[in-house]
């Protein structure tokens, strides 16, 4: 086996590692929704909707789902239960190709006109630090040169932890300390990334003020700030998730991207739930590609996104 070929299978385990939990969860219920049936009627679809709504799938995606699968029972009366898995994985397949229009399978960036500039927001404690630390060390692995920049300084913890990310993705860090204008260290960072040829530059922000308001006339305010030294900057506003707060999820992606223009999602902490569904989910409702998922607490455990391995593994395929 190859060089490559091993970096796949170990993505492979990987990721079937980090969704045993959900895997177990779904369908394991859903065999016992379908003992004793021999073909799906409306008591199997009833129960399967309570199964993907109790993992987290979304009320929305749900019904699209069993209203998918009740087209195809009505256009085949005789659809027996063993072929169940089959059409949900066609389905749920079917819809993550909708959603998601991102198709990389490596940690690349488009091609700008300078440094390709990421802002990442989400509430604290969703893993945004560790996300922004586990990124930075595979697009350096990428060949890329990376900046990173401490725009959360609403809290000591938050500059100090990102200089530990830094540290161990070693990558070079912008930051001026708790209390400091957020714009001030964005514009420095771009600055610093500018002068020295970077091609990433990632800058973390707060993930929580007083009030709505306030957060949305600050991610203003650093957009601004960095449009003036890159004019199209940020290239990439990154909205990170964790997959086990479940429906909350659905909220802080409705708050933040009326907060701001979220064009990416990073789902993490799906190693720890068995609520993976809200992947597909948030993906569904919002219209925004996933664009990386983690899998672990490792640094290596944040990969790129690839809607067919997610669906072949959530399959056991």
């Amino acid at each position: 086996m190859g060089l490559f070929g091993i970096f796949n299978k170990e993505k492979k385990e990987s990721l079937d590692k980090g969704l045993s939990k959900t895997k177990e969860n779904v369908f394991s219920k859903i065999s016992k929704a379908i003992i004793g049936k021999s073909k799906v009627d409306d008591d199997v679809l009833d129960n399967l909707e309570e199964i993907l709504v109790s993992s987290d799938v979304g009320v929305e995606t749900t019904l699209r789902i069993i209203q998918r699968i009740e087209k195809r029972v009505a256009a085949d009366k005789y659809l027996g239960t063993s072929e169940l898995n089959r059409i949900l994985r066609e389905e749920i397949s079917a819809l993550l190709d909708e959603s998601n229009s991102l198709s990389t399978d490596s940690f690349d960036i488009p091609k700008t006109d300078g440094p390709y500039v990421i802002m990442v927001v989400g509430v604290n404690g969703v893993g945004k630090t560790t996300t922004i630390g586990k990124l930075a060390y595979q697009l350096k692995k990428a060949g890329k040169s990376v900046i990173l920049g401490a725009s959360d300084t609403f809290r000591a913890a938050a500059v100090d932890q990102l200089i530990i990310w830094a540290q161990r993705a070693d990558v070079p860090i912008v930051s001026q300390g708790m209390g400091a204008d957020p714009a001030s260290v964005a514009f420095d960072t771009l600055s610093s990334a500018k002068a020295k040829n970077a091609d990433v530059v990632i800058i973390d922000t707060a993930g929580r003020l007083h009030n709505k308001v306030n957060l949305m006339n600050e991610l203003s305010k650093i957009r601004n700030v960095m449009a003036k030294v890159i004019p199209d900057a940020p290239h990439e506003v990154l909205l990170v998730l964790d997959a086990s707060t479940g429906q909350n999820a659905f909220e802080q992606a409705k708050q933040f991207t009326l907060a701001t223009e979220v064009n990416a999602l990073a789902i993490t902490k799906l190693d720890g739930t068995a609520k993976g569904g809200v992947v597909i989910g948030i993906s569904d409702q919002f219209k925004i590609p996933v664009k990386y998922i983690g899998v672990g607490e490792k640094i290596e455990d944040l990969q790129v996104f690839d809607k067919k391995e997610f669906v072949d593994s959530l399959f056991n395929v």
